[in-house]
């Protein structure tokens, strides 16, 4: 069939199986949004209040599906609204195609009205990006674009078509989505050359090595990353822990690979991870990292990091390994392929004794620090009433700061996808765009969105978003007037000189909830907020519960940049 660019947009969503989009229109992107008009009834258009929510919440839609997340924006201020979204996504490993419309190709270079090289300025955080110049063109970059996303380790994508791209027509054949095992078959299914990196298949010698390394181990330890997630390999880890009796430590994007109950599970590591976790890493001596990066939030010093250990590091991502701590065995592949084989030879074999870990397991279900005690309401509180009111049923999306790490150290995840957040770009602003879309990807299980008061103000616009397309999100603000992981910072650093971190200005958060049409509530004890919880659950509909904390609630423990994982500083 004969249609123009636009048309063969929304035939290719289609033939993804893409069913909601996020977006804002503009002059340029007039034709895809006219064409849409025609596809209302299939694909759901959610029209959010900026662009940058529109980004977060195709990223929150991706990470809690599995799905690709879909974004469209026009040109110029359009697309770059879109960067901390897009970079977010990059840096977490999201799988979202970004679509944007530029100005046409004979005004390009032009400096035309809303005009950007917006393929320019996102090449350095997007897994491969496209401007598409001929309409011919059009339908394998986007098919092409898809398969980038989600093939090997996922990422973001963006493909930017000229205007008059999407007013051109052409011959337009409808293709059934190709469904892949692995990248190596990605570049013979389209007409143009694929951009995907072909990922390798470990050798059996390699696996053998692996094998003899954790025989002759007397103090294994697992860390997970967010790669077990992207991988679908949780089972397969949890089934290499029990193989080899070997307890397991997390990063902040791996928590939810193994259950908070499960007996060898330990906990998080890193700057703000649990002590008993932290201390035993260091008295490991092997450690096997599977989908993991050694970001300068775990190993904070690369080289005492690695100290007396011996280190197995497993990615899909050649780049990673020894980029930031020297292994001394990589196998490069996918998690959830390695893991199986793996298991598969580990059955034979004599399990570990988990006598050396024992100690540290058996603390887990204490706080990783004693906190002082409060007459307000503590955010540990706050976490331990969400869950014994929702259970396992709920997925939780932070936005970044204290309430991050307070809600990645004491809220017991119990399975992947379950935690979103922004771990390596760490966006404020995240949280309320990346719930709305785990809502609408997830409607059947409740979505609760932890923030602070200083990341809420930056993209609370998104309540109008929720409530005019019945989005019911439950928004809890740790509300303690301040920027508080920089407050902290000040405090413990920079001698208690607070330089711009206070927050003592509106608005009224209750206030600006009823202006967009959302309940909200202030709470300042926990009978208080456990009852506006419950009513909020109940209630099927948007809320806000702003709960009042102390200015000067920290999270601990605490290792400072630089130092070992046993050097606390609180």
């Amino acid at each position: 069939m004969v249609i123009n660019g636009s048309k063969i947009v929304i035939e290719c969503l289609l033939e993804q199986g893409v069913d909601v989009v996020f977006g804002y229109p503009g002059g340029t992107i007039l034709n895809l949004y006219d064409a849409l008009h025609d596809y209302s009834g299939q694909i759901h258009h959610i029209l959010t209040a900026h662009e940058q929510g529109a980004s977060h919440a195709a990223d929150g839609y991706a990470r809690s599906t599995g799905k690709v997340g879909v974004c469209f924006a026009t040109s110029g201020p359009g697309a770059t609204n879109l960067i901390t979204g897009i970079a977010t996504a990059y840096m977490d490993s999201s799988p979202v195609v970004f679509i944007s419309c530029n100005v046409s190709y004979n005004l390009i270079g032009k400096d035309a009205f809303q005009e950007t090289d917006i393929t320019g300025i996102t090449m350095p955080i997007t897994k491969s990006n496209y401007q598409v110049r001929d309409v011919e063109e059009l339908a394998d970059v986007l098919r092409e674009a898809f398969a980038v996303a989600e093939s090997g380790r996922p990422g973001p994508v963006l493909i930017d078509i000229m205007k008059d791209v999407s007013a051109a027509t052409t011959n337009f054949r409808r293709l059934p989505k190709r469904e892949h095992k692995n990248n190596g078959h990605l570049a013979s299914l389209y007409k143009r050359r694929s951009h995907v990196v072909v990922h390798s298949t470990p050798s059996a010698a390699q696996i053998d090595s692996l094998i003899e390394m954790i025989q002759k181990a007397k103090r294994p330890v697992i860390l997970c990353g967010g790669g077990v997630v992207s991988s679908n390999a949780s089972q397969e880890l949890i089934e290499l822990a029990e193989n080899i009796s070997a307890p397991v430590v997390s990063t902040l994007m791996g928590l939810g690979c193994m259950p908070q109950e499960h007996p060898l599970f330990s906990g998080m590591i890193g700057m703000h991870g649990n002590r008993d976790s932290n201390l035993m890493c260091t008295k490991s001596d092997l450690m096997i990292a599977v989908g993991a990066r050694f970001t300068d939030r775990v190993a904070l010093n690369p080289e005492r990091f690695k100290e007396e250990r011996k280190i197995v590091h497993i990615d899909i991502d050649r780049s990673e390994i020894n980029k930031n701590v020297k292994a001394d065995h990589f196998l490069c592949g996918d998690a959830r392929e390695i893991l199986t084989q793996l298991n598969e030879q580990l059955k034979t074999k004599s399990k570990k004794d988990t006598a050396w870990a024992a100690e540290f397991l058996e603390n887990k279900h204490s706080k990783a620090a004693q906190d002082e005690k409060s007459e307000m309401l503590h955010p540990r509180e706050i976490l331990s009433a969400i869950h014994r009111t929702t259970g396992d049923n709920v997925i939780v999306v932070t936005d970044v700061g204290q309430h991050q790490m307070w809600t990645a150290q004491s809220f017991p995840f119990s399975r992947p996808r379950q935690l979103i957040t922004s771990g390596g770009f760490g966006a404020m602003g995240f949280g309320m765009g990346a719930a709305m879309g785990a809502k609408v990807g997830n409607p059947d299980v409740p979505v609760v969105e932890i923030t602070g008061d200083g990341c809420f103000r930056m993209n609370n616009h998104e309540l109008g978003t929720m409530e005019h397309y019945g989005v019911p999100v439950i928004t809890v603000i740790m509300n303690n007037g301040t920027l508080g992981m920089v407050r902290q910072w000040q405090t413990l650093i920079y001698q208690k000189r607070y330089s711009q971190t206070t927050l003592d200005r509106g608005p009224d958060f209750i206030k600006l909830a009823d202006a967009y049409g959302v309940q909200g509530y202030r709470v300042s004890d926990l009978e208080a907020f456990e009852a506006a919880f419950k009513k909020a659950l109940e209630s099927g509909e948007s809320a806000v519960i702003d709960c009042v904390i102390n200015i000067d609630e920290k999270v601990t423990p605490m290792v400072p940049s630089g130092k070992n994982l046993d050097d606390f500083l609180i």
